[in-house]
């Protein structure tokens, strides 16, 4: 954690997160995006979170090593990777950090969860579920490597743990999203779904990637046995930070994964042939071969920054800044949903062509995105009061407007 970052959240002190609170203490630590980035609102915080100042040191302090020490650079870069896999743990309340298992992608996390069965597992998801994670059990499917049954949506485009818990006769693995991508969902009674699971004899798998940073989450308490996620979004990290988490008792029944290379070896720089393999002790033996050591300094700050400030104050926050747009589109007639706790982080405007109201709202200054299920806009700790009045405004004007 930087020294600017240590005495902004000593100053911010402990007390509920307030708009004139941040800006005073947290904005100054955004300011080559605030100040160099594009001119317009951005809402989009749910899809790429703005970085923080201080990652662009920490990435150049990752390839000073490398300039510095070539290849004992791996020395500093090896205990990068340990310190985010600690602050990881720390942040998902995992009982260790070698439960945290760095990949490139949340997919990725999947097919090393797939692929550690020795048959071809039987998969229960929901339709719901993101398109990476939807397009890999699909193929999975085609090509006879797992039987997929899908649970989809009730008729009022919600998911229920009881539809999934009513299909779990035979099945090995339930993936499923704790927060639905393009709704915002938070999918209630997470933890009677993985009770049920276990008693049936079957694993369960949460996609956390819309929970890690906005909502809290105590995965040892929840007793899921794999989650992934990554620092894409909420955690303000960039791509290619993601992990797999597994549940120490899986590491401890020595199962490994197909996908794995040389740093899960038992000791990869002796360079050891052994037959069959040995694998490293508990999480290592996921791990995979060589990865991009400047993630880490990448995802760096972000990480510190939402551990300092605390998922449930960043929680209480948006829950705020999300009935203050709400009330804001409500002002102007405009629908929509997702204002409430039982949604993630943004509110969705329903609407015939989502993907073109965005590229209509982003034409005139407001930066949000679009899914099936209408317009996501998602304010954050760098959104003002003002921004959400703009954009309520802005987007009035654009759905008043006539389309060709």
């Amino acid at each position: 954690m930087t020294a600017a970052l240590q005495t902004a959240l000593a100053a911010l002190g402990t007390a509920p997160l307030t708009e004139a609170s941040l800006r005073e203490h947290i904005h100054r630590l955004f300011q080559r995006v605030l100040n160099q980035g594009p001119k317009e609102t951005y809402l989009a915080n749910h899809s790429l979170g703005r970085p923080l100042d201080a990652m662009a040191s920490d990435l150049a302090e990752g390839a000073a090593a490398w300039y510095s020490r070539l290849d004992d650079a791996w020395m500093p870069w090896w205990n990068e990777m340990t310190h985010w896999r600690t602050n990881t743990a720390q942040l998902l309340g995992a009982a260790r950090p070698d439960c945290i298992v760095p990949k490139t992608s949340a997919g990725q996390g999947l097919r090393a969860v797939l692929n550690h069965y020795d048959n071809t597992p039987r998969v229960l998801s929901t339709t719901g579920e993101f398109d990476s994670i939807d397009h890999i059990l699909k193929q999975y499917q085609a090509r006879n490597r797992a039987e997929v049954q899908w649970v989809g949506a009730r008729d009022d485009g919600r998911y229920a743990v009881d539809d999934l818990i009513a299909r779990l006769d035979g099945i090995d693995l339930v993936v499923v999203s704790h927060v639905f991508f393009a709704t915002g969902q938070v999918l209630a009674d997470v933890e009677k779904l993985i009770d049920a699971a276990h008693t049936a004899g079957a694993r369960v798998m949460l996609d956390l990637y819309h929970s890690y940073g906005v909502i809290p989450v105590d995965i040892a308490a929840l007793g899921a046995d794999y989650a992934i996620a990554g620092s894409y979004k909420y955690l303000r990290g960039g791509p290619g930070v993601c992990w797999l988490y597994v549940a120490p008792q899986h590491l401890a029944d020595g199962a490994h994964t197909l996908d794995t290379g040389w740093f899960a070896k038992r000791e990869p720089f002796a360079y050891a042939r052994p037959v069959p393999p040995e694998f490293a002790e508990g999480g290592d033996a996921w791990m995979e071969s060589t990865f991009n050591p400047l993630g880490f300094y990448q995802a760096r700050s972000g990480l510190a920054l939402v551990s300092g400030l605390g998922v449930a104050r960043l929680r209480a926050y948006s829950l705020a800044q999300k009935r203050a747009l709400s009330a804001a589109l409500a002002a102007r007639g405009i629908d929509h949903f997702g204002a409430d706790a039982a949604y993630g982080a943004y509110v969705t405007i329903p609407h015939a062509d989502p993907m073109a109201l965005a590229k209509r709202l982003h034409a005139a200054g407001i930066n949000g995105d679009a899914r099936s299920a209408g317009l996501r806009l998602c304010p954050d700790i760098l959104t003002t009061s003002s921004d959400i009045e703009h954009a309520a405004t802005v987007l009035h004007r654009v759905l008043a407007q006539p389309t060709a």
